[in-house]
C-alpha cells in the first residue's frame, strides 16, 4: 500500500472515531420567572432580537442544528456556548445582582454599539442574527434606557 493511502485511512478512521466524543447538548431547564425577557418586558421588536441574535449561546435555549453534531465543530461550538452563558446568561438574570446586572447591561450596549456582538462567526450561519444599524441603535438605546431605569 501506498504511504498516501495508509495516511489517507488513518485519518478517515481518526474522522470516523472523533464523531463519538460528543458534548452534551442538553439545555438546563428554563424558569421563566427567572429569564431576562420575563423580567424587563421589552418591546416585541427588542425581545425578537435578543432571541435571534443573542439567547442561542447566552441562554438556556440554545438551538443545536445539524451541524452541532459534527465534531470537531460540535466541540468548537459547544465551548463558545459555554463561554457566553458565563459571560451573560439571560436565563438566570433573576440570580444577578444589581451590580452585576448593571454591569452586564453596560456591556451589551457595549458589545452592541461596538458590533462585536453578535459574533461574525455565528452570524454566517444564522442570518436572523445579523443585525441592521436600526436594529442595533434599537437594541443599544432600549438597554441602556432600561439600565437607567433600574439604576433609579
Amino acid at each position: 500500500m501506498k504511504k498516501t493511502s495508509i495516511i489517507g485511512i488513518a485519518v478517515l478512521v481518526l474522522l470516523i472515531g472523533v464523531q463519538l466524543i460528543r458534548p452534551s447538548k442538553i439545555n438546563p431547564p428554563v424558569q421563566t420567572e427567572q429569564d431576562f425577557l420575563s423580567i424587563a418586558e421589552p418591546p416585541a421588536e427588542v425581545a425578537a432580537i435578543l432571541t435571534s441574535a443573542c439567547y442561542d449561546c447566552h441562554s438556556h435555549t440554545t438551538k443545536y442544528p445539524w451541524y452541532t453534531h459534527v465534531a470537531p465543530v460540535s466541540w468548537w461550538i459547544n465551548h463558545h456556548i459555554e463561554d457566553g452563558r458565563k459571560h451573560l446568561n439571560f436565563s438566570v438574570w433573576s440570580n444577578y445582582s444589581a451590580q452585576k446586572a448593571d454591569h452586564k447591561l453596560e456591556e451589551i450596549i457595549e458589545t452592541v454599539r461596538n458590533k462585536e456582538m453578535p459574533m461574525v462567526a455565528y452570524t454566517w450561519a444564522h442570518a436572523g442574527a445579523r443585525l441592521s444599524s436600526e436594529q442595533r441603535a434599537l437594541l443599544a438605546d432600549w438597554t441602556a434606557a432600561y439600565r437607567l431605569n433600574m439604576q433609579r
